[in-house]
């Protein structure tokens, strides 16, 4: 198995997780902007400071939408797959 074929499924994965989060949340909208906002932030310090870890992580539309959509998980899982 190629990295690229474990990080299709890991975002598979991480996108089913993450729907099933967000449908059983009681405040759906509130939960979906929470999860948009702190993926943003986590991608940004990820992007900004991750050169102190030898993590290289560029800003770029795949990245950013996953982060938007996914959150956190999808911006802990880029930098897992960077050191892969």
């Amino acid at each position: 198995m190629d990295t690229e074929m474990i990080f299709r499924l890991g975002c598979a994965a991480v996108v089913l997780l993450v729907a099933i989060y967000y449908f059983r949340r009681e405040k759906k909208i509130l939960s979906l902007f929470i999860g948009a906002v702190t993926g943003c932030a986590a991608l940004f310090i990820v992007n900004k400071y991750g050169c102190f870890l030898g993590v290289d992580i560029h800003l770029n539309l795949f990245n950013t939408l996953g982060s938007i959509v996914l959150g956190v998980p999808f911006v802990v899982f880029l930098v897992i797959m960077n050191f892969l």
